[in-house]
């Protein structure tokens, strides 16, 4: 028994001694550990560029030379188109010709603009004259005025020389009273004649008589004095009357010649309208698209004729970026830009190896949203940067871009740290937040 089971180990020991690790996959484990150690090393020394990405499309930087729809300035049919779409024209140069369904249209207006003429000639004639007559009217109320003035002025002498007639006569009847009363007194004593005392008598009835009539004299000077200066109220107020009239007259004479005025206006505008029955390119561009027909189409005032893509020679690149993303940018940012049509290879932790793309700086950003959470971002070449943008006729308006504004550098395992978490990105280094400090951003 003891031989038969050294006998069947034996052939077991043989196998397992037989079947050993192949060299290759020993190596194989060493170099997967060895990338294993040199990824951690690498997650935590080598740097990453953090960016927002965006995409939009190149535009004009001057919002007037962007797409642009030339209008109709007149109402009426187009007659013939002085263009094609891809023609190239120049600013002030002939691109459709307008006429109106009646012939005799500028005539008429012609007709009615001399007949608005005639009426605004006599409405300021007639201005004129009421000018003329408030000058009159204001020196006839200044005369009136004046002349009853001076009247109430003879008044008032009157009265001042009837008040010293009147004092003078009181005085003189005093002084005969006390004269009768003396020689009253001597003729009864013997010692003056009955004559004398007759004269002192009759003078002192003159003297009283006189003092009555100055008197009379006063009150009627008075009263005269009154009514002169009620007349130079009345010429006062009649002749304001007659001059508030006339200043009635002129301004609605004025009103009358604003709105004429204003009529004429109008139809010259008619007119200089009607007249521009050829309409003109407003800029040096490419019409993209004609808008109407030729032949018996009817447009209004306003109706789009055609698409204008003025030339420009500054461009931009406009970028719709995440309302999410918006806080993290700020005019003069650094943008990369992959234009459609030129390839690239882009890496958007390292732009410095990224091949095909093109610096550019954040110029605008707009205050508010599209309606849709996306903001804007207008992006222009970023002076002395290379490689230069390419030439406006091959970078035409409205191709298509990705954009990629960069901003802070963080450690690559920081970086993939925070897509697996869903943190936001470090807003600036130099304007780190609490968050990302104690995170490890920024550098």
């Amino acid at each position: 028994m003891m031989r038969q089971t050294d006998s069947a180990r034996r052939p077991r020991q043989g196998a397992a001694a037989m079947v050993q690790t192949p060299y290759g996959v020993r190596e194989l484990a060493i170099a997967l550990l060895v990338l294993f150690v040199l990824l951690a090393i690498g997650l935590l020394v080598l740097p990453w560029q953090q960016s927002v990405r965006g995409s939009g499309r190149v535009v004009a930087y001057t919002p007037t030379e962007r797409q642009q729809t030339i209008e109709a300035p007149i109402e009426g049919r187009i007659v013939r188109w002085l263009v094609r779409e891809g023609s190239r024209v120049k600013a002030g140069e002939h691109v459709v010709e307008i006429a109106d369904n009646d012939p005799a249209l500028m005539q008429r207006l012609g007709q009615e603009r001399d007949a608005v003429q005639a009426r605004l000639t006599a409405a300021k004639a007639r201005l004129l004259a009421l000018e003329e007559r408030l000058l009159q009217l204001g020196g006839a109320q200044g005369a009136a005025i004046s002349g009853a003035g001076a009247r109430v002025r003879m008044a008032r002498e009157r009265m001042r020389a009837a008040t010293q007639a009147l004092a003078a006569s009181e005085a003189a009847r005093h002084t005969a009273l006390l004269n009768q009363q003396r020689q009253q007194a001597l003729f009864d004593k013997g010692l003056s004649s009955r004559r004398a005392l007759d004269l002192a008598e009759l003078e002192a009835v003159r003297t009283t008589t006189e003092e009555a009539r100055a008197l009379a004299a006063l009150q009627a000077a008075r009263g005269e004095q009154s009514a002169l200066r009620a007349d130079k109220a009345r010429a006062t107020s009649d002749t304001g009357a007659v001059l508030e009239d006339a200043r009635a007259a002129r301004a609605a004479a004025q009103g009358e010649v604003a709105n004429v005025t204003a009529e004429l206006a109008r139809i010259e505008v008619r007119l200089a309208r009607q007249a521009s029955q050829s309409v003109n390119a407003p800029r040096d561009g490419v019409i993209l698209r004609l808008l109407a027909s030729e032949g018996g189409e009817m447009v209004k005032a306003g109706d789009g004729l055609a698409v204008l893509v003025p030339d420009t020679q500054e461009r931009a690149v406009e970028l719709w970026v995440d309302g999410n993303d918006v806080p993290l940018l700020a005019e003069g940012r650094t943008v990369r830009l992959q234009f459609e049509g030129w390839p690239a290879v882009q890496f958007v932790g390292w732009p410095a190896v990224a091949v095909g793309t093109f610096p550019g700086r954040i110029a605008l950003l707009d205050a508010t949203d599209n309606g849709k959470g996306r903001f804007r971002a207008l992006i222009v070449p970023e002076p002395g940067a290379h490689p230069a943008w390419p030439a406006g006729r091959y970078l035409r308006q409205g191709v298509r871009v990705q954009g990629w504004v960069l901003l802070g550098r963080v450690r690559l395992g920081y970086e993939l740290w925070r897509k697996w978490n869903g943190f936001p990105p470090v807003v600036a280094d130099e304007e780190p937040t609490e968050v990302s400090t104690k995170k490890g951003g920024g550098k």
